[in-house]
């Protein structure tokens, strides 16, 4: 059982810059590709980004590539997604994930979710 806890959340303006990290505990995830999903109101989840086991790779989806970049601390135990020049599209629920694969986006543990409001 992994256990996934998001924090770094919040309101910004357009523009501005947020680093999200999740922090995982119960079992080390150093062996594990990661990512992020996020769900807006009337959307699907849908992911955001992946990165492999020891974070030599990484996949965006085009709505954020260029603008945000997933990095992984496995001494830490710990994800993070740097969010820059972020636009009000970028509302939505952020989850951490522990993924199946690197190349899939069968998700085996989720995160609770943080929120994040891009305003205007």
């Amino acid at each position: 059982q992994v256990q996934l806890v998001e924090s770094g959340g919040g309101l910004v303006q357009a523009g501005d810059s947020l680093r999200l990290s999740c922090a995982a505990s119960g079992r080390p995830v150093s062996s594990y590709a990661m990512g992020w999903f996020r769900q807006a109101p009337g959307k699907e989840r849908d992911i955001v980004g992946s990165i492999n086991w020891s974070g030599s790779a990484t996949y965006y989806a085009a709505s954020v590539a260029g603008r945000f970049t997933i990095s992984r601390d496995n001494v830490k135990n710990t994800l993070y997604l740097q969010m820059n020049n972020l636009k009000p599209e970028d509302t939505a629920v952020y989850y951490c994930v522990v993924l199946r694969a690197y190349s899939s986006t069968v998700v085996d543990y989720w995160g609770q979710g943080t929120q994040v409001t891009v305003s205007s």
